[in-house]
């Protein structure tokens, strides 16, 4: 943190010490390269009695990149559901692409997350600092880290793949995909691969993935999985409904003793 706040200053943030109030920030224009938008965007939030939509329309026109911080600045979030009207992300609406905004896309990167990684904002910060050409998805968002599913690395794939979900919250053996709601394999990030505070993720402490970096996050019933006639609703990315019952027909058909007992057990 200390060699990062020699390398960034901040002119303005509600925890870090800056060299401006929120006031200053809105009823002037103060010079900076890199706009950080946090939270929902709609007509009706204000911040210091000024809309935040004219706060960024002013910032934008001055600034060479614009991060949307965590789901709510990227897709809307979970303030969807508030009482505020047409509640988006900078570009998106879930999925949907608005207009709102358009003639900012080519200077915007979307860092989805709820919240961010840590890891994720810092890298991507000090990519733009060094003129670093990142590839982005469709949602904006660096590959670098979205590509990759939290699938990906998850400690239990192996129980996955053979189809053992035998789970209890909180602990270390089963899949949690099959009855307990994990999105790992369906959300892009990469919890699994630099871990939270490098030492950790939800599905290594036994909480199934919610999805938090997906456009429709959050969705009901996030510690269960819905099912049709006994087959999970949302299958693992580019798998086949007719594909994932052949791969689950022969993976049932075998027992591994190791993998239905506890991993510490003797």
């Amino acid at each position: 943190m200390e060699q990062f706040l020699n390398d960034f200053e901040f002119i303005y943030h509600p925890v870090i010490d800056s060299n401006y109030s929120l006031k200053e920030i809105v009823s002037e224009t103060i010079e900076c390269d890199i706009l950080l938008i946090e939270g929902s965007i709609s007509d009706e939030i204000k911040r210091a009695d000024v809309r935040v939509v004219d706060i960024i329309k002013k910032y934008a026109k001055i600034v060479k990149k614009i991060i949307t911080v965590g789901t709510c600045a990227t897709f809307g979030g979970i303030f969807r559901e508030s009482d505020y009207k047409d509640t988006t992300g900078l570009h998106f609406e879930k999925e949907k692409q608005i207009d709102r905004f358009q003639d900012l896309l080519g200077k915007t990167i979307s860092l989805s997350g709820c919240p961010v990684h840590p890891e994720v904002l810092v890298n991507t910060l000090y990519a733009i600092k060094k003129s670093v050409d990142l590839q982005l998805d469709s949602f904006l968002r660096p590959k670098d880290y979205f590509a990759y599913t939290i699938h990906n690395g998850c400690t239990r794939n192996e129980y996955f793949e053979y189809k053992v979900d035998n789970h209890k919250f909180g602990e270390l053996e089963g899949c949690m995909f099959y009855d307990h709601g994990c999105q790992a394999p369906f959300t892009h990030g990469s919890c699994n691969k630099i871990l939270w505070n490098e030492v950790n993720s939800k599905t290594r402490a036994g909480l199934p993935c919610m999805g938090c970096t997906e456009p429709g996050f959050p969705k009901s019933n996030l510690f269960g999985t819905k099912k049709n006639m006994g087959i999970p609703q949302e299958l693992p990315l580019g798998v086949g409904k007719r594909t994932y019952l052949t791969l689950a027909g022969i993976t049932k058909a075998f027992t591994i003793d190791r993998l239905e007992k506890k991993l510490f057990d003797d």
